[in-house]
């Protein structure tokens, strides 16, 4: 794994007032563990460049003038107004010990269930973290997707390796092309949207038909009605008539 040099001073005075001072002057004030004492030193900000604002992962050599210790980033605070780091903590570390890192996952090709079917690579795991000595720390872990068809996906048992102890469980999934919606067959909607519209026209047709026996149906009973205005006419001139007779006759 490749290593960035930082050069590092040692911090006289340990407090509040110190460390805003540092930082006035651009520099960082950090703390070293794991070695035989805790170490307080400083460095300055823009040293800071190539091992923070990258996604690889690095080792780290701080330099005490001379005397140089290696170490790993552990942790870092940022201001969270103007995103400029504040504090940072160190690890020393040893050849014979163990350590554990974040290895950044790098994938490489092209699946050809993205290219072909249509599919969508989803990855689900930007980062791994592992368990190895300091030698055997790999400065990527990466995953060729030449292969990859419509749904098949990559899990931590699929990049374990005998340098280093992955420490995650085996069926997190790193990787995986997807369905999309474009590689999804649309007939049988298309085909049942149609026969749904023919439906609907059955249904108009059905209903212009029970509109033109209602129609029919008006008209008899108009006709029905003029029949009886008619009778009621007749009626009257024949009870007029009778009423007539009758005058003339008690003349």
């Amino acid at each position: 794994m490749k290593s960035i040099e930082i050069k590092s001073s040692k911090r006289e005075k340990i407090g509040k007032v110190d460390s805003k001072s540092l930082r006035k002057n651009g520099s960082v004030p950090c703390v070293l563990y794991g070695g035989k004492e805790t170490i307080h030193f400083s460095a300055t900000e823009i040293s800071f460049k190539d091992l923070v604002y990258t996604g690889a992962a690095h080792t780290v050599t701080l330099d005490f003038g001379g005397k140089k210790t290696n170490a790993i980033l552990q942790d870092i605070q940022f201001h969270p107004v103007s995103d400029r780091i504040i504090h940072a903590d160190f690890y020393e570390i040893h050849e014979d010990k163990e350590i554990t890192m974040d290895i950044p996952v790098v994938i490489s090709g092209s699946a050809p269930g993205v290219l072909n079917d249509g599919g969508m690579l989803s990855r689900n795991k930007r980062k791994i973290r592992i368990k190895a000595i300091p030698s055997n720390l790999p400065d990527s872990i990466d995953i060729d997707i030449s292969s990859m068809e419509l749904g098949d996906k990559y899990t931590m048992a699929d990049v374990q390796s005998d340098k280093f102890e992955i420490l995650h469980p085996e069926n997190t999934v790193v990787c995986q092309v997807r369905t999309s919606r474009a590689s999804m067959i649309i007939e049988d909607p298309v085909v049942e949207e149609i026969e749904g519209e023919e439906g609907v026209e059955g249904e108009e047709g059905a209903e212009g038909a029970e509109g033109t026996e209602g129609t029919e149906g008006t008209e008899g009973t108009e006709g029905a009605a003029e029949g009886d205005k008619g009778g009621k006419d007749k009626g009257g001139k024949d009870k007029g008539g009778k009423d007539k007779d009758s005058g003339d006759s008690k003349e």
